[in-house]
């Protein structure tokens, strides 16, 4: 028997009427950045469409638009069929960790109307629903975590210890594009008085390249730290590192 070819197991959701095509390049590029699907620097032809085990390659077509200034994106797949898809569900589809943590098969109901996606990540009704409910509840307002209280950060340059934990990048909104960055643990001012920062994050410049550093290095280096974000965990920044040393790690 004839194996299915792998896009026919997808569930498309055709566009409700005419969708916008892109005017020329330049439109491609600026919607493209604004959905965040590339940068600026590494602007996409071609995206990946993943549904459970399937993995498809898509085109961008276009785009719908609904209320307050919201669009869904029309990709075309390669067998010339088109569907809808939310820009960010897109977005996520990009990542190679993107269906690993999905326990209950493919969510393929990428659809234009909010309203739907919700219903298929709901967890089914059942007759015992009302009664399961409430322990969700208590275990949910038992583990919710209160915000750590701000630092009293030093207004002057430091000295820190760290451990490099990841390379990773950060979108500029000013340039579009992303830049390299560095993220710490274990971060530590040494000098008097004494704080302990704990996760931080910095700008990977070419000073710091030149130090050819690794994840896991312990490192030591004078900077000024910053309550700038890199997301909701790491709130600090550190500023113009200088003077870096590579620790050496103990036997």
């Amino acid at each position: 028997m004839a194996e299915t070819p792998a896009e026919d197991l997808i569930h498309y959701i055709a566009p409700k009427g005419e969708y916008i095509p892109f005017l020329d390049d330049t439109d491609y590029i600026a919607k493209g950045l604004e959905w965040k699907l590339f940068t600026a620097r590494s602007v996409k032809r071609e995206l990946l469409y993943k549904s459970g085990s399937l993995q498809a390659k898509v085109k961008l077509a276009g785009y719908e638009q609904y209320g307050n200034g919201l669009d869904t994106v029309v990709v075309e797949f390669e067998n010339g069929k088109l569907s809808c898809i939310h820009p960010s569900y897109l977005k996520e589809m990009q990542s190679s960790s993107f269906g690993k943590e999905l326990l209950s098969g493919p969510v393929s109901e990428a659809s234009a109307d909010p309203s739907e996606t919700e219903q298929v990540m709901e967890a089914p009704i059942t007759e015992n629903s009302d009664q399961l409910s409430e322990e969700p509840k208590k275990a949910k307002t038992k583990t919710k975590k209160t915000a750590k209280p701000k630092l009293d950060l030093p207004g002057e340059k430091v000295h820190f210890t760290a451990t490099v934990k990841e390379f990773t990048a950060k979108m500029n909104h000013f340039t579009g594009e992303e830049d390299e960055v560095i993220l710490l643990e274990n971060v530590k001012v040494t000098t008097d008085p004494e704080l302990t920062i704990g996760d931080a994050w910095c700008g990977y410049s070419k000073t710091l390249k030149k130090a050819e550093l690794e994840e896991g290095d312990a490192i030591e280096f004078d900077g000024k730290v910053v309550d700038k974000k890199y997301n909701k965990e790491i709130r600090y920044k550190v500023n113009n590192p200088s003077k870096l040393v590579k620790k050496e790690m103990e036997a």
